[in-house]
């Protein structure tokens, strides 16, 4: 596994999100309440950044079509069918980090 640090805590602060560029990959990383949550950040439907999309609750509307996906699950909140990459978010000295790959 890859430790992937993605941002500071202070810079996603609750109720918002982030696009988030590292290690090659687009991430979309939201701030639920203090507790933060991390998916693969392009929507499938056509390339939209989810992490520039509109969070209400734990739910974030892709800004380009309306897709809803659930930010602490991944899953679309329509069709059960899809499912982002999520990714298990922790803090580490003031920074929002993933682990990827193998």
């Amino acid at each position: 596994m890859t430790t992937v640090v993605l941002t500071d805590v202070l810079s996603v602060p609750p109720g918002s999100s982030a696009e988030v560029v590292a290690d090659g990959k687009i991430f979309a990383v939201f701030n639920v309440d203090g507790t933060f949550h991390v998916i693969d950040g392009i929507c499938p439907h056509a390339g939209g950044p989810l992490g520039k999309g509109k969070l209400h609750g734990n739910t974030v509307t892709c800004p380009w079509h309306g897709w809803q996906f659930d930010v602490s699950t991944g899953q679309h909140c329509l069709n059960h069918r899809l499912c982002q990459i999520k990714y298990d978010a922790r803090i580490e000295e003031g920074k929002v980090v993933v682990d990827i790959g193998d």
